[in-house]
């Protein structure tokens, strides 16, 4: 009987407790500092590939760069550019060092990877010559300790850049060539799982294939965008979160990526060189634009904002 008394005590219920804690609260303590739900907010990491072997030869026309012949040489300084200018305001810069050699499209790791406040959300590229890409995205996040929240998975299709945080708890979030309804689905309930309670649907024209072609907060109360293209719910709902609206002046700029920009925090973007219309308009509403030469990353049709993967800000 006392033999019977002491087993029992010997294990106290109580230490068996779970901890009682949000894993984002959790994220410093046992994963690192990483998380986002923000698009402007300080710009501490980010995630990016450096052009390698998948460069130097490939069909254009096939992986939807344009036919102007691309200086290898010259891309590898200007993404080097780009990240000594994140790494000059504060940001740590980690790198995709393995990828597949025939996927010349992989330099653009914002569609590979869509971060949280909880971690990374894997995407499924909508293009077949991109599928694949994201396996070495996945690879890059596990070696340096970011959580993964989800992988996109059965028939969805979803890209990093189909999404765009307002704030903690707002997200828009569009459907179109590059996110399919299932896609869609997938993301919004992780979002609200995380405590999303605003999910702003953005239905994109059948001619674009990203939110940041045609929409970019430049900081907490200003957003620039192609409105014409824009649909009203949307730019409604930004409106009412006080957001200012400044209308692209230039639909050549629009289509030279003038909004696929980088903000280093809020007030403060990295714009690539060639579209003064819309720098002028920002710079006249308060926005200081630094300026930078990405001419052969263009020639992919992507532009900064479209290289750049963000594992933390704020």
């Amino acid at each position: 009987m006392i033999q019977n008394q002491l087993d029992i005590d010997a294990i106290p219920g109580e230490k068996w407790f779970p901890k009682e804690s949000r894993f984002e609260d959790d994220m410093p303590l046992y994963w690192g500092e990483w998380g986002v739900s923000s698009e402007v907010e300080k710009l501490k990491a980010v995630l990016m590939r450096r052009p390698g072997k998948e460069v130097e030869n490939f069909d254009a026309a096939a992986v939807r760069f344009t036919d102007v012949p691309l200086d290898v040489e010259l891309m590898r300084k200007q993404h080097d550019d780009v990240t000594e200018v994140y790494r000059h305001f504060g940001a740590k810069v980690y790198y995709v060092e393995d990828q597949r050699e025939d996927r010349p499209n992989a330099v653009f790791c914002r569609d590979l990877m869509f971060m949280t406040p909880e971690g990374a959300i894997i995407t499924r590229p909508g293009m077949a010559t991109r599928r694949g890409e994201e396996r070495y995205i996945a690879q890059a996040l596990a070696k340096i300790g970011v959580p993964i929240v989800r992988t996109i998975n059965g028939d969805g299709i979803f890209e990093g850049a189909n999404a765009m945080w307002v704030d903690r708890h707002t997200c828009v979030l569009s459907t179109g060539i590059r996110c399919n309804q299932s896609g869609y689905d997938q993301v919004a309930e992780e979002l609200r799982r995380q405590g999303v309670t605003q999910i702003i649907p953005m239905q994109l024209p059948y001619s674009n294939i990203h939110i940041d072609g045609l929409l970019n907060p430049a900081s907490n109360d200003v957003v620039i965008g192609h409105v014409s293209q824009i649909p009203y719910d949307v730019l409604d709902a930004l409106k009412r979160k006080g957001y200012k609206i400044l209308e692209a002046p230039s639909q050549t700029e629009v289509r030279a990526l003038a909004c696929n920009f980088v903000a280093l925090e809020p007030g403060h973007i990295l714009m690539a060189e060639g579209t003064p219309r819309t720098q002028e308009l920002l710079e006249k509403n308060g926005i200081r634009v630094t300026t930078i030469n990405v001419s052969e990353i263009l020639k992919g049709r992507g532009s900064l904002h479209c290289i750049t993967a963000y594992l933390k800000r704020g």
